[in-house]
């Protein structure tokens, strides 16, 4: 897989935005991909080093809509530490 495949978009959330100041930052990723697939990914999209890779898995949630139901798209989120001495990553750029 491309890196731009893996990583699909940021997660923009307070949270998440407040995790910020610790050099951790939170990304929805393929469904596929593993944490060595995300390192990889972001240190070669953004030009960084990454400590550690987190991931998390969502089940899609159950609609109705009348008699016709099914299912949400599962998705995955990862969030990225940083190392110390690395660059921080600029989402909002000014």
């Amino acid at each position: 897989m491309d890196a731009r495949e893996i990583i699909k978009r940021p997660v923009i959330t307070e949270r998440s935005t407040d995790l910020m100041a610790e050099k951790k930052y939170t990304f929805d990723v393929d469904v596929k991909a593993n944490k060595t697939q995300v390192k990889d990914a972001i240190e070669e999209i953004f030009g960084v080093e990454v400590e550690k890779v987190n991931i998390m898995n969502y089940k899609g949630k159950f609609k109705r809509m009348g008699k016709f139901g099914g299912y949400t798209n599962k998705r995955r989120k990862a969030i990225v530490k940083l190392t110390a001495d690395s660059k921080e990553i600029e989402i909002f750029e000014s």
